[in-house]
């Protein structure tokens, strides 16, 4: 049976859209903006700055949101720094920065998704794009869903 599975994989091919609960980490879409901007992955130097910067960030929010310090998802935002359904916008913000594109458009949302459009549609009304195919969906505050595009299925 699990052959049988594998090779329906192969037959079938992957898709080009995966959804996901779970987003890429601050660092990475950091790392994937400064090589894109500069056509080298930062110095040592450089990222030590970034990770200071945003380590003052995260604490200063923290201070001023002290829920989230003990909130089951004060792990991925504090020690992982990753992007994750049920945050909020600012959140998403301060950890990936501001979005390369941001559309309240059904066709341009519908586009993002694809085959998970009839899911995220349920609650999406706009969806944030950032580097490496990655899509974020917001309903008013929260983030609700998360896509990404052109990665290998996760095993």
């Amino acid at each position: 049976m699990a052959l049988g599975l594998a090779a329906g994989c192969v037959t079938l091919g992957a898709p080009d859209v995966q959804r996901a609960v779970e987003g890429p980490t601050a660092s990475e879409i950091y790392q994937y903006r400064f090589a894109a901007g500069y056509g080298r992955l930062p110095t040592f130097e450089e990222q030590f700055a970034w990770r200071d910067d945003l380590d003052r960030r995260v604490s200063d929010y923290l201070v001023k949101h002290p829920e989230i310090a003990v909130s089951p998802q004060a792990r991925q935002f504090r020690v992982e720094r990753r992007l994750a359904v049920g945050m909020t916008r600012e959140e998403v913000t301060l950890l990936a920065g501001r979005p390369d594109s941001a559309t309240t458009e059904r066709a341009a949302m519908e586009a993002g998704a694809k085959q998970f459009w009839p899911q995220v549609s349920e609650r999406a009304k706009e969806m944030w794009a950032y580097p490496n195919g990655w899509r974020f969906y917001f309903d008013g505050d929260r983030l609700v869903d998360i896509t990404v595009a052109g990665k290998p299925p996760i095993e």
